[in-house]
């Protein structure tokens, strides 16, 4: 077995390689973060520091200019400018502290120095020029601020401001440019790391795919074909001492374990089959395979056994099928005998049932016209309990009329009066009164024949009345009558419901009396056909048992 790195300590390494890659990733990132920081703050440092330099230079040249405006104009103008700026301004104070703040060097300090003591000195002069204004000696002002020793000290103060802000330009510069080239170090060696990490990633994905997936899936394949029971698949990879080659070790194992145990059960299997039961289990079977031994020893034993008990059987059978051949041939003519009587005792018991049949038949239709007369004698009945609820609203609607009538009666004799009256005082009237007169007789004559209209047909209601009371009397008797069929009826249809009962229970018990005696008569049929099969199968059975006998004798058994 050959010797390799395992797999555990192989990832192991390039991942630890990559981490550390990783951490110096975050180092270069963090370093370039801060480096820029840097860069950024000395670009504004730069900015600031030129500013201030350039307010300070300014605010004193603005004093310059100003005191010569005033002394060549006498503008009061300049001259508040002038004091304005020394007293409340103060640029070129705040520019010096303000780079102060910032940060200069000593040498740049000296210069500040320099330019301010030279501009201390122009001081005097511009205050003799503007006490030469106010006294209006303009020439004499004039004379003060662009004389020679004033022009020499503005001159040497431009001077070293030329060279204030070279210095701290290049100073600035260089500053900024040295930060730059640390910044673009830096990233190089993040996109060197970075390159790194993705080379390392892919040598690890190499690696693993080569010496971990492939051997994986063709380990798997392996197993799949081993579990399929396939032992002869070809198998390529190598035992080593990698995790994976441990592994790729125990499948060949597996295998020649397998192929060896399946040989030489195959083996013995065979032997069996040819007959030759005197066989040991000579192969020391391991682990959960040793019951397949234990259970192939207990097969040999068992079949050796079994079939020596076989062919003992076989000849005990051989002697008693010849008894058993004759005693069937008594039983089939027993059974001859019995079956002929239970024939004839079934044919009577069906005429029985024949009989009972007609009886139950005639029973149902017996009990469905029961049970219609019954159903339209209680349809009579309600009808006739309606017909009497019908009269009694007709005597009730008649008493009602008669209260009408009544009225009516009352209104004519009413009206009767009235027309009397109208008469008489028509007549009163005279000649006036004749057109009412003949209306009053007429209503008079209306109310006559309404009173003899409504006595007529009081006549009339009187008589209906009787009649409606006579016909409500008769529907209750009619009622009464009905009632008492109906109850016969029900109680009719109750006993022919009994006789049907009693009828179907009769045909029910007959029927179980002629299953049994057909069960009888096929139980019969069975031991006939039994006895004769049995006496068949006698025969069958000697031949079978001298034939089993003989095929006992061939295999080779333990003595």
């Amino acid at each position: 077995m050959c010797k390799k790195m395992k797999q555990s300590t192989l990832i192991l390494l390039l991942n630890g390689v990559t981490i550390l890659a990783l951490f110096f990733m975050v180092f270069c990132l963090a370093c370039y973060s801060r480096i820029t920081t840097k860069l950024n703050t000395a670009n504004k440092y730069r900015y600031e520091l030129t500013y201030n330099a350039n307010r300070f230079m300014n605010g004193s040249s603005y004093l310059t200019n100003e005191v010569r405006a005033y002394a060549a104009t006498g503008s009061q103008e300049h001259y508040d400018n002038y004091w304005n700026e020394v007293n409340h301004l103060k640029n070129r104070d705040i520019g010096v502290e303000k780079m102060k703040e910032i940060g200069i060097t000593a040498k740049e300090q000296s210069m500040i120095d320099e330019m301010s003591n030279l501009s201390n000195t122009l001081v005097p002069l511009e205050e003799n020029a503007m006490k030469n204004v106010m006294a209006g000696n303009e020439a004499a002002a004039v004379d003060y601020v662009y004389g020679k020793e004033y022009e020499s000290s503005v001159a040497k103060i431009n001077q070293i401001k030329s060279d204030f802000l070279a210095t701290l330009d290049d100073r600035t510069l260089n500053e900024v440019n040295r930060l730059t080239g640390v910044s673009y170090i830096i990233f190089c060696c993040f996109v060197a790391v970075v390159f790194m990490i993705v080379v390392l990633q892919i040598i690890t994905f190499r690696l693993l795919k080569s010496r971990l997936l492939k051997p994986v899936v063709e380990i798997k394949d392996q197993m799949y074909e081993i579990a399929s029971g396939n032992l002869s698949h070809p198998f390529n990879l190598e035992p080593d001492t990698s995790e994976i080659g441990m592994l790729v070790n125990s499948i060949h194992s597996t295998r020649t374990e397998l192929k060896k145990y399946i040989e030489d059960i195959a083996n013995k299997l065979s032997l069996i089959a040819e007959g030759d039961m005197n066989q040991t289990i000579d192969i020391q079977y391991l682990g959960e395979f040793l019951p397949i031994q234990k259970s192939l020893i207990r097969i040999l034993d068992s079949l050796n056994d079994s079939l020596q008990k076989i062919h003992r059987t076989a000849n005990e059978v051989s002697l008693g099928s010849d008894n058993v051949a004759a005693s069937s041939s008594i039983v089939s003519q027993g059974a001859s005998e019995q079956a002929a009587a239970v024939e004839e005792l079934s044919a009577n018991a069906e005429e029985i049932s024949s009989h009972l049949d007609r009886i139950v038949n005639k029973a149902e239709s017996a009990k469905s016209c029961s049970t219609e007369a019954a159903r339209q004698l209680m349809i009579g009945t309600r009808q006739m309990e309606e017909l009497s609820e019908a009269m009694g609203v007709i005597s009730g609607s008649s008493n009602q009329i008669s209260g009408i009538i009544k009225t009516i009666e009352d209104i004519a004799f009413q009206t009767n009066i009235l027309a009397l009256n109208a008469a008489v005082e028509a007549a009163r009237a005279g000649a006036a009164g004749k057109g009412f007169a003949v209306v009053a007789d007429e209503v008079r004559n209306l109310a006559a024949k309404s009173s003899e209209a409504a006595q007529n047909t009081t006549v009339l209601i009187e008589n209906t009345l009787k009649l409606v009371e006579k016909g409500v009397t008769l529907t209750g008797n009619t009622m009464a009558t009905l009632k008492q069929v109906g109850k016969g009826a029900m109680e009719s249809t109750d006993m022919v419901d009994e006789i049907a009962a009693a009828s179907a229970r009769q045909q029910e018990i007959l029927s179980q009396f002629t299953e049994s005696i057909h069960q009888i008569s096929e139980v019969i049929q069975s031991n006939m056909n039994t006895a004769e099969t049995t006496s068949t199968a006698s025969d069958e059975l000697r031949e079978h048992a001298r034939s089993l006998e003989s095929a006992i004798n061939q295999f080779k058994l333990r003595q």
